[in-house]
């Protein structure tokens, strides 16, 4: 239930942030199956921008669900709070002026949504990693698609709990037929111009 004693506080104008740091923040979400790769390409574009002097944060799936999401399940209700969370700390780092880079499976088209509405669809920028589900299984990095396949997990995305393609990303990529490097660099391409300090 919403609280009407809250009073929202001005604080420091994003652009004076912006200023401060030379850049313009931007919320990069990454989409996709397990395995598809999206924490691989995110980890690797948060150190290229690293190298060209851009301050960013990355934020996982395991590591947000291992603190401040500790307490959510993987109910469909569990994932959207998972979601509203994750945009909601997104937009502080946003506002404050960091490129902030989300690499969450985020299965439903209305998850993402959520996070768009909540951070501002001029702030956010959607990569579908589209590597298909065989490659994905193939890799299985953490063991889970055999734990699904097995009975082991349930509501596993893309075994037993379907994935939403997003209808209009920003920017798809496939690194089952893109390697680590071009995946950033077509990344940077596309998103160079709107980093940039005003």
């Amino acid at each position: 239930m919403k609280q009407d004693n809250i009073y929202p506080v001005a604080t420091m104008p994003r652009r004076k942030r912006e200023e401060l740091l030379g850049q313009r923040a931007l919320m990069i979400w990454f989409t996709g199956l397990s395995g598809s790769g999206k924490s691989t390409v995110a980890l690797a574009l948060e150190r290229e921008l690293h190298e060209r002097g851009r301050i960013c944060r990355v934020l996982d799936g395991d590591n947000i669900r291992s603190g401040i999401n500790n307490n959510l399940g993987f109910s469909t209700e569990d994932r959207m709070e998972n979601i509203r969370r994750i945009a909601e700390v997104a937009k502080l780092f946003v506002d404050t002026g960091v490129i902030t880079v989300a690499a969450f499976i985020s299965p439903t088209c209305s998850m993402r949504e959520l996070a768009r509405d909540i951070i501002g669809a001029d702030d956010f920028f959607e990569v579908y990693v589209s590597t298909p589900i065989e490659v994905c299984e193939q890799r299985d990095v953490k063991g889970l698609y055999k734990k699904a396949r097995a009975g082991l997990i349930k509501e596993f995305t893309g075994v037993n709990s379907a994935f939403e393609p997003p209808r209009n990303p920003s920017l798809v990529i496939d690194t089952s037929s893109m390697s680590l490097d071009r995946c950033v660099e077509v990344i940077m391409q596309a998103i160079g111009e709107r980093i940039e300090k005003r």
